[in-house]
């Protein structure tokens, strides 16, 4: 495999502050069963509240059975494949032999599995860092309502 280096790169520069605060906060969201929450205004408004002006945010769900992700907030759809994909990824109807909690319960747990319980978001002037259709997402990965709890974390200079 050969290497390419890039031919157009940059970098802004180096930015240093010394980290003299960590913030914590559990949201809880109740979820309406499978699928997508969009909770960035949650975290852009912890952020804000933590006065952290540089350093990142930490996002993490206390479940087994329930994800968190960064994905694109401009067109549904997108979410709609994404939960397609989960399924095809982790069919309820896969043989499983933990069934405890129902058929949709191992599925939801590979599917936890498969994506994350904990995000890391950069946080500059203030606000979370993230693209101009990037949306920060909890993931129901079970069939009925659940409320589920995330941690958030703001880690960072108040300077």
């Amino acid at each position: 495999m050969s290497r390419v280096k890039s031919e157009r790169s940059s970098r802004s520069p180096l930015i240093s502050a010394p980290i003299d605060t960590a913030v914590s906060s559990v949201l809880t969201i109740d979820t309406s069963g499978e699928g997508f929450v969009d909770f960035s205004d949650d975290v852009r408004s912890f952020v804000t509240d933590s006065g952290v002006r540089s350093g990142s945010v930490l996002l993490f769900v206390r479940h087994t059975s329930a994800s968190l992700t960064i994905q694109e907030n401009a067109d549904p759809d997108v979410l709609t494949d994404l939960v397609t994909a989960l399924h095809r990824l982790a069919p309820r109807d896969g043989g499983w032999v933990h069934d405890a909690e129902g058929p949709d319960d191992m599925p939801a747990h590979i599917r936890t599995m498969l994506t994350a319980t904990s995000l890391q978001i950069p946080v500059s002037d203030g606000a979370p860092v993230l693209g101009t259709w990037q949306g920060v997402y909890l993931i129901e990965h079970r069939a009925r309502p659940h409320r589920r709890e995330i941690v958030m974390q703001a880690i960072g200079s108040r300077g």
